[in-house]
């Protein structure tokens, strides 16, 4: 059936009588022996602890080579593989041993009778120990194992002998973390010390290997425990101590080491299990509310690490210190965090995926228009119901219980400011807010409760709610940066990546690069889009129901992309169609000033995104149609800003005073969500309603505008202002001031009237240029032109319309130099 020599390369003969397994009170003994190379046998492995060690501490080279020259002894095959199929354990001792037993006519024992290591379905290793008894073609695996592996009792299972040491030298482990929780329905309300359950853990399972994601039971105190291994610590036998330190951590499942009496083993609550535990000595938590494997990316949440990091600097580290160091530091937890920000940047999918990521118990996750009820009492009723869970456990646990977390999503929908009149006039909003401060910071404090609020209206919460003791910490949950938006693309395209549905020339660094101020949602609805494309060069005759035989191979390339992008715009973004239609003739640089506007505009740029002038303001001033708004536009698309938002008149047209400062106030606010902004405020004594008439304007207007011009941006989210204006003398008496102005002049001489001419490309050669100069001067006498350049193009598009353009020009010219005279 199989062949014993062809499996292990080797012609020794099968022991007669095979040493019997021993009892499980003296399973340690046996588990721990070494395994012989070559006679002479090295030490037996339960020697291990006594081994030479070296002034500073660390093991011997002698250590090393004894425990490698063992191990190569026990896997002398050929690395061939065998087919067995699973079997359940023989008794308690491989069950809580975590060890699986085979027939001794399918795999010899070693030399000494020691366990070895089997590789299962070449990816998890596990220890073996073959026994006489045990029927040929079966491997025994506990249900932990079987978990761990996805292998069923039916299933057919590939075994090779494995050597740990041909992995390098990183093959022992300094650290692990582990997940404990009761496995069986046998608990107790007894803490567990971790120390101790460390130091049981370590003699159980001495000299077995260990990776990521392993499974195992082991039997502490006549109490089955269900043990996970989150992370593992790879370190050398050289620089193997206790505690280990210096080592990276992994989460792979292919880092697999070699568990020591020197290993630290810290252990963490399975959310799901009410098992307790004590402190230790190596590591002040007792419990820890993060999962020690947890990745963002994991959860589909990406571009949010720092703000993450100071939400758990915040709200979670006091958490982690054991209760009696707490009260004796006098540190009292965070209750609530507040987090706000723009639509679509994560925060209703951080309430999604925030209990995946704590190490407690489900989180309670709740709408805020789901607390209203029509009934008197019931929606007070229904954040009591909230918080009883927490207060029963409390009170019969102090300050043992577990954290309960409450996720309130929408949370302005019912928690807006008392006496605006939320709630339809029945002072149930009110209700709601009280029986809400009541809980979280009232008579009766509860020490266990964490409030996760989540809102895009910050300020329409109540402003008691926001105050320390209640929801204290306020998170922006901002845009992402360039970084953060790459983390997000990549998480949307995993799935097709693995699947090679993305084609290679999809450069996702250089698409978050040209997706400035994308939300994670803008961006999710970018690939859906690029999607769409790639599916549309598989549709037959343009009907969807016609799909060609090939689509199977459809593939996203970067032209789909690109070809999103056109269509998929951010809500903070760069006003581009309002910028390209200021640009539509271009600059054309037809004197000095204008190179030195553009100039002082770039420096002016540079000084506002080093962050030495957190807010600056710049008035371009000049006659109507010199080309003040275009200048300004072109400022603003050099700067390549995140946020540009041009603002013109005509935006606030059929609006009242009221609107229009809340319009304005809104485009000062969104400015304010990106790290880097330019507002293009055109034609400002018209955005206050000013008429040469009267005069007129409007001072409420005039006073949000010179307000929000005043009012410094918060702090990383520098602002740069560029104002136009025909009437500047207007502005002064209104006592609007600019920290800068630029005067923008007209065409005035014939040699830039000239270089307008050229530049336009409207003329045939230098001689019409000539005649058209020398025209305009006899039929004006004057040589100064004096001309906006708005007005010189349009005067070249009337002349286009006519077969002697020349002449029509220098006519349509001449009227206009007449009229900037009169």
């Amino acid at each position: 059936m199989f062949n014993r020599e062809s499996l292990f390369g080797g012609r020794g003969q099968q022991p007669s009588t095979p040493p019997a397994p021993p009892s499980r009170q003296a399973q340690p003994s046996s588990r721990q022996q070494q395994q012989p190379s070559t006679p002479p046998a090295p030490p037996p492995r339960q020697q291990l602890p006594q081994a030479p060690r070296q002034p500073d501490g660390r093991f011997s080279d002698s250590y090393s080579q004894q425990e490698k020259r063992s191990s190569n002894g026990t896997m002398g095959s050929t690395g061939r593989t065998l087919q067995l199929r699973p079997a359940k354990s023989p008794d308690n001792s491989f069950t809580f041993g975590n060890i699986c037993a085979v027939s001794a006519q399918d795999i010899p024992p070693s030399r000494d009778g020691a366990d070895t290591h089997l590789l299962v379905n070449a990816a998890y290793v596990l220890t073996m120990r073959p026994l006489p008894s045990f029927p040929r073609g079966h491997i025994s695996l506990n249900d932990a194992q079987r978990t761990w592996m996805g292998v069923a009792l039916t299933d057919v299972v590939d075994v090779q002998p494995y050597d740990p040491f041909s992995q390098g030298a990183q093959s022992y482990l300094g650290a692990m973390d582990v997940e404990v929780g009761f496995a069986g329905r046998k608990t107790t309300d007894v803490p567990y010390d971790q120390d101790e359950l460390a130091q049981a853990f370590v003699q159980t399972f001495r000299n077995q290997i260990f990776s990521p994601g392993q499974q195992l039971l082991m039997d502490y105190r006549s109490v089955p425990l269900r043990l996970t291994v989150r992370t593992v610590d790879l370190v050398d036998i050289s620089s193997l101590r206790a505690p280990s330190g210096g080592a990276e951590q992994s989460t792979s499942p292919q880092a697999r080491g070699i568990l020591t009496p020197e290993t630290a083993v810290n252990y963490y609550k399975d959310a799901r299990s009410p098992i307790m535990l004590k402190g230790s000595t190596r590591r002040p938590a007792a419990n820890s509310v993060v999962r020690p494997d947890f990745k963002f990316e994991d959860l589909g949440i990406g571009g949010l690490d720092t703000e993450f990091s100071d939400i758990f600097r915040r709200a979670f580290a006091s958490r982690i210190v054991p209760p009696g160091l707490a009260q004796k530091m006098g540190i009292q937890h965070v209750r609530g965090i507040l987090l706000y920000g723009p639509p679509g940047t994560g925060k209703t999918l951080i309430a999604r995926q925030i209990g995946k990521m704590l190490n407690a118990r489900e989180p309670k996750v709740i709408n805020g228009p789901e607390v209203l009820n029509k009934y008197v009492g019931q929606s007070e009723e229904n954040i009591r119901k909230l918080f009883a869970d927490a207060e029963k456990e409390q009170k019969e646990k102090g300050d043992e219980s577990g954290l309960h977390i409450i996720i309130f999503d929408e949370l302005d929908a019912v928690c807006k400011q008392r006496g605006s009149g939320a709630g339809g006039g029945t002072g149930v909003g009110d209700s709601v807010v009280n029986q809400l401060l009541s809980k979280l910071d009232g008579v009766e404090q509860l020490n266990n409760i964490l409030l996760i609020g989540m809102t895009n209206r910050k300020d329409m919460i109540d402003e008691a709610l926001l105050r320390s003791g209640r929801l204290e910490v306020h998170m922006e949950i901002s845009l992402p940066d360039e970084h953060g938006r790459q983390q997000i693309l990549k998480i949307h395209t995993t799935v097709m990546r693995q699947n090679g549905k993305l084609a290679p020339d999809v450069d996702l660094a250089q698409l978050a690069h040209q997706t400035r101020n994308f939300s994670g949602a803008e961006l999710s609805g970018l690939v859906r889009s690029a999607s769409s494309f790639a599916l549309q060069r598989y549709i037959k005759g343009g009907t969807v129901a016609a799909l060609a035989d090939n689509v199977a191979e459809m593939q996203l390339h970067m032209s789909d992309f690109l070809r999103a992008l056109e269509e998929v715009h951010p809500l903070f973004g760069v006003s581009e169609e309002d910028l390209e239609r200021c640009l539509e003739g271009g600059i054309i640089h037809f004197s000095p000033h204008i190179d030195k506007i553009l100039q002082n505009g770039r420096d002016f740029i540079n000084q506002v995104r080093t962050g030495s002038t957190p807010l600056l303001s710049v008035l371009l001033h000049g006659p109507r149609g010199a080309g003040k708004t275009a200048l300004a536009a072109k400022i603003a698309a050099e700067s390549e800003f995140p946020f540009i938002r041009l603002v013109r008149p005509v935006d606030l047209v059929g609006m009242n005073e009221i609107q229009k400062i809340q319009h304005l106030s809104k485009i000062f606010t969104d400015a304010y969500k990106s790290p880097l902004n330019v507002l293009v405020l055109d034609n400002i004594e018209l955005l206050v309603d000013w008429v040469p008439v009267g005069p007129r304007f409007s001072s409420a207007v005039l006073a949000a505008i010179k307000g929000l011009m005043e009012n410094k941006p918060p702090k990383g989210r520098p602002l740069l202002i560029l104002a136009t204006t025909s009437e500047r003398t207007v502005l002064q008496q209104l006592q609007m001031n600019f920290n800068m102005q630029i005067a923008v002049p007209n065409v005035r001489t014939p040699e830039e009237l000239a270089h307008v001419m050229r530049e336009s490309g409207a003329f045939g050669g230098e001689g019409e240029v000539e005649r058209a100069l020398r025209e305009i001067e006899e039929t004006t006498g004057r040589t100064e032109v004096g001309v906006g350049i708005s007005k010189v193009l349009l005067c070249v598009q009337t002349a286009l319309q006519s077969s002697d353009r020349t002449g029509r020009f220098a006519e349509v010219v001449g009227e206009a130099v007449a009229d900037s005279v009169g």
